[in-house]
């Protein structure tokens, strides 16, 4: 266990990189004290304009070029030499908020990959460490042994650091998006399809390596076997579309199931916490509101953190089972 979370620490800055690639910086437009007016000096006095709950979900899901922490907004450096032309597209490459959730998300998960690692070295062999380390290891085992060794088969041991780099990192970043002023990295779909082309690249050259380039081809030029004569090129020609589409669904599945799965809770809390504002106006509900989406975002919050987990296994699961289909020949 100790060589794999060592692994991990080092494996988890190559997935770091490759799923750092920042969405393109949304700004928020601010309402002015102007806009407050147009609708009775008394709105003007209380806040800068009328709720927008859009405006609100908005600028929790998506992406920004400041990070908001307690009393203060921190804009972030936007660096000129970033921006270039990708054909038609600009790509600016300056960071941004959700690059700094992956920035933060890859050091927690490394720190506590390495310090689990650590603890088990110095307590020896055959004893059983306590505490956090005890608890990473539970769930290292439990990668390694139900996720990795039963979907991936003969030669698991390679790909182990993977799995678990995948869903620590994961979770790390499903777990951020539920603590105050922070976010979900995983809410942006840039994110979630980089790392499900991780595992598309890692499935398609272990699957090569492993088949050989013969047998690599049948996995895309298909005919069931026992087929033959004219039928057998009937079915080629039906096959190979399909098996050829199938890789590439594979990981598209990855990531918009990520994505969509972080993206709606995060909606539906601030969709909750907004009746707050769109009633506090009317006396006689206004309690009435704010207690029952209080209580519907403790519930919805509580079965977040599951969710959080859930989908990190989910990723982590789905990663084994398609290296694992690549990896023989059926």
């Amino acid at each position: 266990m100790t060589g794999t979370l060592n692994r991990m620490g080092a494996a988890v800055v190559l997935s770091l990189l490759l799923a750092g690639s920042p969405a393109a910086p949304v700004v928020a437009q601010e309402h002015g004290q102007e806009h407050g007016q147009e609708h009775g000096p008394s709105e003007a006095e209380g806040h800068e304009g009328p709720f927008d709950l859009g405006k609100m979900l908005g600028h929790h899901i998506l992406d920004a070029p400041e990070m908001e922490l307690p009393g203060v907004a921190v804009h972030l450096p936007h660096w000129d030499w970033a921006v270039f032309q990708l054909g038609t597209a600009t790509v600016d490459m300056s960071p941004t908020k959700h690059v700094v959730l992956l920035l933060l998300a890859a050091m927690i998960t490394a720190v506590l990959t390495l310090l689990a690692a650590r603890t088990v070295t110095l307590q020896g062999p055959g004893r059983a460490p306590r505490g956090m380390a005890n608890a990473v290891e539970a769930v290292v085992v439990f990668l390694r042994d139900d996720v990795c060794k039963e979907n991936i088969g003969h030669g698991y041991q390679r790909f182990v650091p993977l799995i678990l780099t995948l869903f620590f990192f994961i979770l790390v970043m499903n777990l951020l998006g539920l603590v105050p002023w922070g976010g979900s990295a995983t809410g942006n779909l840039a994110v979630t399809a980089t790392l499900a082309l991780v595992t598309f690249t890692v499935t398609e050259i272990s699957g090569f390596r492993a088949l050989g380039p013969a047998g690599y081809l049948r996995t895309i030029f298909y005919s069931p076997p026992g087929v033959s004569g004219p039928m057998k090129y009937l079915m080629l020609l039906i096959m190979t579309p399909v098996e050829f589409l199938g890789k590439l669904i594979k990981p598209f599945a990855l990531a918009l199931r990520l994505f969509a799965n972080m993206t709606a809770g995060h909606v539906l809390i601030f969709s909750l916490l907004g009746f707050i504002f769109l009633f506090g106006h009317i006396a006689f509900v206004r309690w009435a509101v704010a207690a029952g989406s209080y209580a519907l975002v403790s519930a919805i919050m509580l079965l977040e953190l599951l969710i959080a987990v859930i989908q990190a296994y989910i990723f982590a699961m789905l990663s084994a089972v398609f290296i694992g289909l690549m990896q023989h020949e059926h």
